[in-house]
């Protein structure tokens, strides 16, 4: 059997909307990965979500036990108090915010079992921070990427 993965993730965004970034930890047995992106013109919301889907993008196996710890109440309480399984029922109707992402979101956590737990954001876990320091200089950097879902929902 696989070892379980554990991901930390995160999002930040300069203004909101403005440049934004993520920075997620993948951990599984002696193996550590980070990883973080940056955006020209994003939201906070849409990177702490893309945090958690470029972090399952990277799992190079199916079926894994997943612990994912992220700061974001959106995220977390999205997923573990129905609130996605609505969206999805009801196709987003109302307006409802970033269903690109929610919806590749979807996708990917059908092929794992997840489990979500929300961090207090900026206080003393080591990792929580660190993915805080990934984000930030992503949003900070000069390759940012063009978050398309975003900038097309603008028009």
């Amino acid at each position: 059997m696989a070892q379980p993965v554990t991901i930390y993730t995160d999002g930040a965004a300069k203004g909101n909307p403005g440049p934004g970034g993520y920075g997620a930890i993948l951990m599984s047995g002696e193996h550590q990965l980070e990883l973080s992106q940056g955006y020209r013109l994003t939201t906070n919301n849409r990177m702490e979500l893309m945090a958690v889907i470029a972090a399952l993008q990277a799992l190079k196996k199916d079926n894994l036990q997943v612990q994912i710890y992220s700061d974001s109440q959106y995220v977390v309480k999205a997923v573990k108090e129905g609130w996605l399984k609505k969206w999805m029922a009801t196709n987003f109707r109302g307006g409802k915010k970033n269903a690109d992402l929610w919806r590749e979101f979807h996708a990917l956590s059908q092929q794992h079992q997840l489990r979500f737990h929300w961090v207090k954001g900026h206080a003393d876990n080591e990792y929580n921070n660190r993915c805080d320091q990934l984000a930030t200089e992503a949003a900070a950097g000069k390759k940012l990427k063009i978050d398309t879902g975003y900038e097309e929902s603008l028009t």
